[in-house]
């Protein structure tokens, strides 16, 4: 198969490393994704309304933002591998957090301190990989080792169900506390060459000199990719906090464990199918197609009438989620240099984190005015503007985004011999 005979490729310590890491991605996106359709019924449960649910789900973001350019810098100047341990403990510690707590304003703490995690794991994740990724086969390997995520999505919100309906919320929070520890202990066998650790503005890892916030956040080539991710992290943020309540409304006969897992198998089978294609034809045709089949999903839920409807929904929400974040990961090292990789990141994944934070606080108070479905349709709104800001403006000049957007460019962006 091509992705054993990638691997093989490789020499024996990236082996072992991506190994261990890929075992750490998959630990910490099943502790992360357990908690997505049972978190907000727990939150309901205890007696919060939908503008407290989108609250505490919300919050999470706040710790993503606020912690993204700090582990950014870290990762550049000291440690990937410090910066992937730090997540995988605060994947650890904070389901206990939260079996401790049963108040609105407790979990929102708890919740700010657990969007840490993601922040931290996904940032030292990515840029290992990059790292780790010789460049002809850098969306190849960042496509296969991103199989974590679905994989994880697919085993943690069925897990999670099972358990809360089975065994009750307390068992169900120490497995996953668990789930994170074991995470830990793997990251912590990951080897890392040394960096330099005078972290500034003007400090270099190679010979390309570093941006800096403001000239990265002034720069199109990493502006116009966070702002599709804000567009994206908006629909996301609204899926996270009200899908499990949509369905419950509902009452289709379609479980949001058993949705999550739908879109996690078609999530897993677009990460093999495009990684190694966007090699040969490009990221902006795949991205283009992470962003249509995002609108469908979302007219799919907005008018869903049945069961089916709403597992077609899943699909294409997992067609989409499959591409964008591989190929946007992709993306983004093509535009950078290894010295500033961190903070590219940091910066573009933090236009998602803000959708995500700003996305459940918003429509929640929207939700005491207007459906679900509504919800959704404005979500189809944020996803239609991504696609059409990438299609005129992720180039140089409209002709070239456009061409780029359909495969038919070069990126002009490009700082691939880096």
């Amino acid at each position: 198969m091509t992705i054993f005979n990638t691997f093989r490729s490789l020499d024996r310590d990236k082996r072992r490393n991506l190994s261990l890491l890929f075992s750490a991605n998959l630990l910490f996106w099943t502790s992360l994704t357990s908690l997505l359709p049972t978190l907000p019924i727990y939150i309901e449960d205890i007696g919060g309304t939908t503008t407290q649910v989108g609250l505490v789900m919300g919050s999470f973001a706040i710790g993503l933002i606020c912690s993204r350019t700090g582990l950014g810098y870290l990762a550049d100047g000291y440690s990937r591998t410090l910066v992937v341990r730090i997540g995988m403990l605060v994947a650890t510690l904070a389901p206990i957090g939260y079996l401790l707590v049963q108040s609105i304003w407790p979990l929102i703490a708890v919740r700010t301190f657990h969007g840490i995690s993601l922040a931290a794991f996904t940032t030292g994740y990515s840029t290992l990989v990059i790292d780790l990724s010789p460049i002809k086969q850098r969306g190849q390997l960042i496509g296969y080792m991103n199989l974590g995520a679905p994989i994880g999505m697919a085993i943690g919100p069925a897990m999670g169900t099972f358990l809360k309906e089975s065994r009750g919320y307390q068992l169900f929070f120490l497995t996953t506390a668990c789930i994170g520890f074991w995470g830990y202990l793997l990251a912590s066998q990951i080897q890392e060459k040394p960096r330099n650790r005078n972290i500034s503005f003007d400090s270099t890892i190679s010979d390309v000199p570093p941006r800096n916030f403001r000239q990265l956040l002034s720069s199109p080539s990493i502006l116009v990719p966070t702002l599709i991710l804000l567009l994206i992290g908006l629909v996301f943020g609204t899926l996270m906090a009200f899908l499990p309540l949509f369905l419950r409304e509902t009452a289709l006969g379609l479980s949001a464990g058993l949705f999550y897992t739908t879109v996690a198998v078609a999530s897993f089978i677009m990460r093999v199918v495009s990684g190694q294609a966007s090699d040969r034809y490009g990221r902006g045709l795949f991205i283009t197609i992470s962003l249509v089949c995002y609108v469908t999903s979302m007219g799919l839920l907005t008018q869903a009438h049945s069961y089916r409807d709403l597992l077609l929904g899943a699909i294409f929400e997992g067609m989409g989620a499959g591409i964008l974040i591989p190929m946007m990961i992709s993306l983004i090292s093509d535009r950078s240099s290894p010295s500033e990789r961190g903070r590219v990141y940091s910066v573009c994944m933090g236009g998602f984190d803000l959708g995500l934070a700003i996305a459940g606080p918003i429509l929640g108070i929207l939700g005491q005015m207007i459906s679900y479905r509504s919800m959704f349709a404005l979500d189809g709104s944020l996803a239609t503007i991504a696609m059409i800001i990438f299609m005129s403006r992720s180039n140089k000049s409209l002709k070239h985004s456009l061409g780029f957007a359909l495969g038919q460019e070069k990126d002009l962006y490009s700082q691939s011999k880096n």
